[in-house]
C-alpha cells in the first residue's frame, strides 16, 4: 500500500532588535549567563510589559512579505502554563488576532513551483534556556523575553525536501529583509515538525506526531525521513494503532526520534487577552511604509539573475543563499562589470575564500570597486584571467589596494603579435613530434603548445591572440 506523508512546520525565529520584546534588557548573545536581564524578565512583582515597537513593525513586515491577511488591531494574549523557563507562569503571545493569517510562500523545487500555505504568524516572547547537568537544571534568563516570531504552516508539505526548501527560503527572506540573523548555530531558529501518513488519494488527515525543537535543517530532513519510515513500517505490519498523537524528540547521535510524552487531548492553555498591553490599531499608513522598506527578495533576485543577467540557475542559487554575497555581486553589476564575468569571480575565486575560513564577504578586504579595476584590465587585455585571479589573491591576503600592488608588480600582458609569433615559433620548433601527433588526431596537444608559450612568458601572453596565431601556425605546418 502506498502512503503520502503530510507535514506541517512551526518555525520559531528570534527577531533582530536592540532590546527584548517587553523589557529594556539587551537582546544579544552573551556567553555570561543571566547577564542581559531586567526585573521583568524574572517576573518580579510590580513589573509591567512595554511593547518594543521595532519588533512589532518587523513582525508586520514579515506578514506582508508572506502575503498574509493583517488584522485591524495588534492584540496580545496570555498562554497559561508553568515550566521552569517561564517564571511568570504564562507566556505573552498571540492567539486572538495573530499578526498575520492565511499567507503563502512559493518555493522552487526540482523545477516546480510549490505554494506552501501559512496558517498564521504570531509575535511572542522567548523563554529562558535550560542546561541540564546530572540531577540539576541551570536556568539562563538571557533568552527570556527575546522577541520571537512563530510561523505556522498548514499541513501541506509531502516530503522532507519540501520542508527543508521551505525553511531555507524563509531563512533567506528573514536575512534579506534583516528581520533576523536566523542563525541556527546560535539557536535563533528552531523548528517543530508535525508528520502523519495517509493512503495515497485519501484527503483525511490522520494521527500526527510532533517532533519538538529540531535545531538544524539537516536534522529536520533526517527527523522527517526517519518518522516517515517508522510510521510506514507500523502501517505495513498492521500496527497502525501504535501511531499515537505524541511529542517526540530527535536524537542526533542515533538519527532517530524518541518518544517524550503522549498527547491524549489538547492542552488547555486558558488563553485570555493580555490585560497589561492595550490593543494597537494597525494603521494603513504604517503598512504602506513597511511595504516600501521590503527589498528585492531572494526569489525575485534569482529571476533577475537568470532572465536579465543570463546566469545559470546554479550560479543564481549560489548568490541568493547569502544576502551579503548577493549585495556584493549586485554592487559589481551596478559598477557596470559584465554580470556573467562578475558572477564567475564572485561564485568561484571569492567564494572559495569565504568557504575555506567560514567568513562573511564583509570580512574580506576586497570591494566591488577593487574587483572592477582588476576585471577592467582583463577585459581590456592588459592582464590574463590567471593574472586577474593572482591580483585578487594579493588584494585579499596582503590587504592592499589594487593600484598599490600594480605599482610594485609587472602584470602587463604581451599582446604584440610579432613578439608572440617569435615565442610560438620557438615552442613549435622544439616540439616537432608533438606537431605530428596533433595533426594525426591528438588535438588535445593544442593546450600543450599554449602551455609552452605561457611558461616562456610567465603567464603574460594574451591567451586569445596566442590561440589565434598558434592555430594559423599549426595549419601551416601540416
Amino acid at each position: 500500500m502506498a502512503y503520502q506523508a503530510v507535514i506541517g512546520l512551526e518555525l520559531h525565529c528570534e527577531l533582530k532588535s536592540k532590546s527584548k520584546v517587553f523589557s529594556k534588557a539587551i537582546n544579544g548573545y552573551s556567553e555570561i549567563p543571566n547577564n542581559h536581564i531586567r526585573p521583568l524578565d524574572l517576573a518580579l512583582p510590580g513589573t509591567l510589559p512595554v511593547l518594543n515597537f521595532h519588533s512589532y513593525k518587523e513582525a508586520l513586515k514579515l506578514a506582508l512579505v508572506l502575503k498574509c491577511e493583517i488584522p485591524e488591531y495588534m492584540v496580545f494574549d496570555r498562554k497559561n502554563y508553568y515550566y521552569p523557563d517561564l517564571p511568570k507562569g504564562y507566556q505573552i503571545t498571540q492567539q486572538t488576532a495573530p499578526v498575520g493569517i492565511n499567507g503563502e510562500l512559493v518555493i522552487d523545487l526540482d523545477g516546480k513551483e510549490i505554494a506552501v500555505r501559512i496558517h498564521d504568524i504570531h509575535l511572542e516572547e522567548d523563554t529562558a534556556s535550560l542546561d541540564h547537568i546530572s540531577n540539576v537544571t541551570l536556568i539562563d534568563y538571557n533568552r527570556s523575553g527575546v522577541p520571537l516570531i512563530e510561523v505556522v504552516t498548514y499541513p501541506c508539505m509531502h516530503s522532507a525536501d519540501e520542508a527543508v526548501a521551505f525553511l531555507e527560503n524563509l531563512r533567506n527572506i528573514l536575512k534579506f529583509t534583516e528581520i533576523s540573523d536566523a542563525d541556527t548555530k546560535l539557536g535563533q531558529m528552531r523548528c517543530d515538525v508535525n508528520v502523519s501518513l495517509r493512503y495515497e488519494g485519501d484527503y483525511d488527515l490522520r494521527t500526527k506526531v510532533e517532533i519538538k525543537n529540531v535545531n538544524s535543517f539537516a536534522n529536520v530532513k533526517e527527523a522527517i525521513n526517519f518518522e516517515i519510515n517508522r510510521q510506514t513500517k507500523l502501517l505495513d505490519e498492521g500496527r497502525g494503532n501504535e501511531i499515537i498523537q505524541e511529542t517526540r524528540r530527535f536524537d542526533e547521535e542515533t538519527g532517530t526520534t524518541i518518544s517524550m510524552r503522549e498527547k491524549v487531548e489538547a492542552v488547555d492553555y486558558r488563553y485570555f487577552v493580555e490585560p497589561n498591553i492595550p490593543k494597537i490599531k494597525i494603521k494603513e499608513e504604517l503598512l504602506k511604509e513597511l511595504k516600501s522598506e521590503i527589498p528585492m527578495l531572494p526569489r525575485q533576485r534569482k529571476k533577475l539573475y537568470i532572465d536579465e543577467y543570463d546566469l545559470s540557475e546554479y550560479d543564481a542559487n549560489v548568490l541568493i543563499k547569502d544576502k551579503d554575497l548577493a549585495d556584493f555581486y549586485q554592487e559589481c553589476v551596478m559598477l557596470e562589470i559584465d554580470p556573467q564575468l562578475a558572477s564567475n569571480y564572485v561564485t568561484t575565486t571569492i567564494l572559495s575564500y569565504l568557504n575555506k575560513d567560514n567568513l562573511n564577504i564583509k570580512d574580506l578586504y576586497i570591494t566591488p570597486e577593487m574587483l572592477k579595476v582588476i576585471l577592467d584590465k582583463q577585459v581590456n587585455n592588459e592582464i590574463s584571467s590567471k593574472q586577474a585571479r593572482e591580483l585578487i589573491d594579493q588584494v585579499i591576503n596582503e590587504k592592499k589596494d589594487v593600484e598599490e600592488i600594480l605599482k610594485n608588480k609587472d602584470v602587463s600582458q604581451i599582446s604584440d603579435e610579432s613578439e608572440l609569433l617569435k615565442i610560438i615559433t620557438e615552442v613549435l620548433d622544439s616540439n616537432e613530434s608533438q606537431i605530428n601527433d596533433y595533426h594525426n588526431g591528438r588535438t588535445n596537444l593544442f593546450d600543450f603548445f599554449v602551455g609552452g608559450v605561457m611558461k616562456i612568458t610567465r603567464g603574460k601572453a594574451n591567451p586569445t591572440i596566442t590561440k589565434e596565431i598558434l592555430t594559423k601556425e599549426l595549419e601551416k605546418r601540416k
